[in-house]
Protein backbone atom coordinates (compact mmCIF):
# COMPACT_ATOMS: atom_id res chain seq x y z
CA UNK A 1 0.00 0.00 0.00
CA UNK A 2 1.03 3.53 -0.70
CA UNK A 3 1.30 5.55 1.71
CA UNK A 4 2.75 9.56 3.00
CA UNK A 5 4.19 9.58 6.12
CA UNK A 6 4.71 12.92 6.43
CA UNK A 7 0.72 13.98 6.28
CA UNK A 8 0.93 17.55 7.14
CA UNK A 9 -2.22 17.26 9.24
CA UNK A 10 -2.21 15.28 12.50
CA UNK A 11 -5.26 12.72 11.87
CA UNK A 12 -8.14 12.49 15.19
CA UNK A 13 -8.46 8.49 15.79
CA UNK A 14 -11.40 7.43 18.77
CA UNK A 15 -10.89 4.58 20.98
CA UNK A 16 -14.91 4.49 21.60
CA UNK A 17 -14.21 4.65 25.58
CA UNK A 18 -17.96 2.76 27.01
CA UNK A 19 -16.64 -0.36 28.17
CA UNK A 20 -14.51 -3.11 27.24
CA UNK A 21 -10.78 -3.05 26.26
CA UNK A 22 -10.45 0.80 25.54
CA UNK A 23 -7.53 0.75 27.53
CA UNK A 24 -5.80 -1.85 25.58
CA UNK A 25 -7.08 -0.30 21.78
CA UNK A 26 -5.58 3.02 23.12
CA UNK A 27 -2.01 1.31 23.83
CA UNK A 28 -1.90 -1.18 21.02
CA UNK A 29 -3.12 2.23 18.44
CA UNK A 30 -0.39 4.53 20.06
CA UNK A 31 2.65 1.70 19.46
CA UNK A 32 1.07 0.82 16.09
CA UNK A 33 2.03 4.50 15.35
CA UNK A 34 4.98 4.74 16.80
CA UNK A 35 6.30 1.34 14.75
CA UNK A 36 4.92 3.38 11.51
CA UNK A 37 6.47 6.56 12.79
CA UNK A 38 2.83 8.15 12.35
CA UNK A 39 1.46 11.14 14.78
CA UNK A 40 -1.79 10.73 15.51
CA UNK A 41 -4.13 12.00 17.99
CA UNK A 42 -6.02 9.11 19.69
CA UNK A 43 -9.15 10.31 21.40
CA UNK A 44 -11.47 8.08 24.08
CA UNK A 45 -14.78 8.73 22.40
CA UNK A 46 -18.48 9.05 24.66
CA UNK A 47 -20.14 12.00 23.30
CA UNK A 48 -21.07 13.10 20.00
CA UNK A 49 -18.66 16.42 19.76
CA UNK A 50 -15.77 13.54 20.19
CA UNK A 51 -17.37 11.78 17.52
CA UNK A 52 -17.36 14.58 15.15
CA UNK A 53 -13.83 15.43 15.36
CA UNK A 54 -12.93 12.00 14.16
CA UNK A 55 -10.88 10.88 11.39
CA UNK A 56 -11.43 7.17 12.35
CA UNK A 57 -12.83 5.38 14.94
CA UNK A 58 -11.78 1.89 17.10
CA UNK A 59 -14.77 0.11 18.47
CA UNK A 60 -14.01 -2.68 21.06
CA UNK A 61 -15.59 -5.54 22.35
CA UNK A 62 -17.63 -5.64 25.31
CA UNK A 63 -21.44 -5.81 24.95
CA UNK A 64 -22.77 -4.93 21.70
CA UNK A 65 -26.30 -4.52 23.17
CA UNK A 66 -25.20 -2.02 25.51
CA UNK A 67 -22.66 -0.70 23.20
CA UNK A 68 -25.35 0.19 21.04
CA UNK A 69 -27.60 2.16 23.78
CA UNK A 70 -25.18 4.32 25.04
CA UNK A 71 -24.15 5.27 21.51
CA UNK A 72 -27.95 6.02 21.29
CA UNK A 73 -28.12 7.86 24.29
CA UNK A 74 -25.61 9.82 23.69
CA UNK A 75 -27.02 10.68 20.05
CA UNK A 76 -23.50 9.60 18.69
CA UNK A 77 -24.70 6.66 16.43
CA UNK A 78 -25.70 8.94 13.38
CA UNK A 79 -22.51 10.62 13.50
CA UNK A 80 -20.59 7.52 13.99
CA UNK A 81 -21.75 6.28 10.08
CA UNK A 82 -19.82 9.02 8.50
CA UNK A 83 -16.57 8.85 10.02
CA UNK A 84 -14.47 7.55 6.80
CA UNK A 85 -12.82 4.50 8.83
CA UNK A 86 -14.26 2.47 11.15
CA UNK A 87 -12.42 -0.74 12.83
CA UNK A 88 -14.50 -3.23 15.11
CA UNK A 89 -13.67 -6.21 17.68
CA UNK A 90 -15.86 -8.29 18.74
CA UNK A 91 -18.62 -6.74 19.78
CA UNK A 92 -17.33 -3.69 17.84
CA UNK A 93 -17.64 -5.74 14.79
CA UNK A 94 -21.27 -6.83 15.67
CA UNK A 95 -21.91 -2.96 15.53
CA UNK A 96 -20.22 -2.35 12.26
CA UNK A 97 -22.20 -5.55 10.43
CA UNK A 98 -24.92 -4.81 8.14
CA UNK A 99 -26.81 -7.94 9.19
CA UNK A 100 -26.84 -9.98 12.62
CA UNK A 101 -28.28 -13.03 13.44
CA UNK A 102 -29.70 -13.51 17.12
CA UNK A 103 -30.16 -9.90 17.77
CA UNK A 104 -31.46 -8.73 20.85
CA UNK A 105 -35.00 -6.98 21.06
CA UNK A 106 -34.03 -3.45 19.47
CA UNK A 107 -30.68 -3.69 18.85
CA UNK A 108 -29.61 -2.03 16.10
CA UNK A 109 -26.38 -1.64 14.12
CA UNK A 110 -24.56 0.53 12.24
CA UNK A 111 -25.29 -1.53 9.18
CA UNK A 112 -21.80 0.19 7.34
CA UNK A 113 -20.18 -3.42 6.29
CA UNK A 114 -21.10 -6.09 4.40
CA UNK A 115 -21.14 -8.75 6.58
CA UNK A 116 -23.50 -11.26 8.49
CA UNK A 117 -22.53 -11.95 12.09
CA UNK A 118 -23.43 -14.27 14.44
CA UNK A 119 -23.45 -12.83 18.23
CA UNK A 120 -22.02 -14.92 21.08
CA UNK A 121 -21.44 -17.87 18.31
CA UNK A 122 -18.27 -19.97 19.90
CA UNK A 123 -19.84 -19.76 23.08
CA UNK A 124 -20.09 -18.04 26.68
CA UNK A 125 -17.09 -16.75 28.31
CA UNK A 126 -16.08 -19.50 29.67
CA UNK A 127 -15.33 -21.30 26.60
CA UNK A 128 -12.96 -18.52 25.57
CA UNK A 129 -9.60 -19.76 23.89
CA UNK A 130 -6.37 -18.60 22.22
CA UNK A 131 -4.80 -20.32 19.46
CA UNK A 132 -2.16 -19.45 16.76
CA UNK A 133 -4.20 -18.44 13.34
CA UNK A 134 -2.56 -17.02 10.14
CA UNK A 135 -3.54 -14.11 8.80
CA UNK A 136 -3.03 -12.24 5.20
CA UNK A 137 -0.57 -9.94 8.11
CA UNK A 138 1.21 -12.48 8.87
CA UNK A 139 0.57 -15.00 11.69
CA UNK A 140 -1.05 -13.56 15.34
CA UNK A 141 -2.14 -15.24 18.68
CA UNK A 142 -5.69 -14.59 18.66
CA UNK A 143 -7.78 -14.38 21.84
CA UNK A 144 -11.57 -15.41 21.21
CA UNK A 145 -13.83 -13.80 24.31
CA UNK A 146 -17.33 -14.42 23.92
CA UNK A 147 -16.43 -14.08 20.73
CA UNK A 148 -18.85 -14.03 17.31
CA UNK A 149 -18.48 -15.65 13.78
CA UNK A 150 -18.61 -13.65 10.43
CA UNK A 151 -21.00 -15.88 8.49
CA UNK A 152 -20.90 -14.72 5.31
CA UNK A 153 -19.11 -11.75 3.20
CA UNK A 154 -20.17 -9.51 0.88
CA UNK A 155 -18.69 -9.11 -2.77
CA UNK A 156 -16.81 -6.31 -2.32
CA UNK A 157 -14.90 -7.60 1.32
CA UNK A 158 -12.21 -9.06 1.81
CA UNK A 159 -11.02 -12.00 3.96
CA UNK A 160 -8.16 -11.40 6.30
CA UNK A 161 -8.04 -13.98 8.24
CA UNK A 162 -10.00 -17.31 9.06
CA UNK A 163 -10.36 -19.88 12.03
CA UNK A 164 -11.03 -23.24 9.94
CA UNK A 165 -13.90 -22.25 7.76
CA UNK A 166 -14.76 -19.44 9.67
CA UNK A 167 -14.00 -15.81 8.54
CA UNK A 168 -12.64 -13.97 11.81
CA UNK A 169 -10.95 -11.12 9.82
CA UNK A 170 -12.15 -8.85 7.13
CA UNK A 171 -12.09 -5.86 5.30
CA UNK A 172 -14.33 -3.45 2.80
CA UNK A 173 -13.16 -0.87 0.95
CA UNK A 174 -16.05 1.82 -0.12
CA UNK A 175 -15.78 4.82 -2.25
CA UNK A 176 -15.36 6.91 0.63
CA UNK A 177 -15.08 5.16 3.47
CA UNK A 178 -12.71 1.99 4.67
CA UNK A 179 -14.07 -0.64 7.33
CA UNK A 180 -12.27 -3.32 9.36
CA UNK A 181 -13.47 -6.05 11.28
CA UNK A 182 -12.26 -8.91 14.04
CA UNK A 183 -14.22 -11.14 15.59
CA UNK A 184 -11.11 -11.78 18.35
CA UNK A 185 -9.25 -9.15 20.08
CA UNK A 186 -5.99 -7.96 18.60
CA UNK A 187 -5.59 -5.53 21.24
CA UNK A 188 -4.54 -8.31 23.75
CA UNK A 189 -1.45 -9.56 21.78
CA UNK A 190 -0.11 -7.76 18.56
CA UNK A 191 -0.45 -4.01 17.11
CA UNK A 192 -0.37 -5.66 12.92
CA UNK A 193 -4.19 -4.99 12.87
CA UNK A 194 -3.73 -1.57 14.22
CA UNK A 195 -0.81 -0.76 11.71
CA UNK A 196 -2.90 -2.14 8.97
CA UNK A 197 -6.04 0.29 9.87
CA UNK A 198 -3.73 3.49 10.13
CA UNK A 199 -1.69 2.70 6.87
CA UNK A 200 -5.44 2.42 5.62
CA UNK A 201 -6.57 5.79 7.39
CA UNK A 202 -3.54 8.02 6.10
CA UNK A 203 -3.92 6.36 2.51
CA UNK A 204 -6.95 7.54 2.49
CA UNK A 205 -6.30 11.06 4.17
CA UNK A 206 -3.41 12.06 1.45
CA UNK A 207 -6.03 10.95 -1.41
CA UNK A 208 -8.33 14.15 -0.06
CA UNK A 209 -5.64 16.20 0.33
Amino acid sequence: MEYNRHYMNTPNVGVLAFHGDVVEHIRATKQAAIHLKFNINVIPTRTKNDVKRLDALIMPGGESTTLHTLCQREDMFEDMKKIPCLFGTCAGAILLAKHVLHTSEGQETLRLMDITVDRNAYGAQTESFEKTVKTKLGAISAVFIRAPKIKQVGKGVVVLAKNGNDSIACEEATGKQFFMACTFHPELTTTVFHEYFLMHLVSSLNRRT
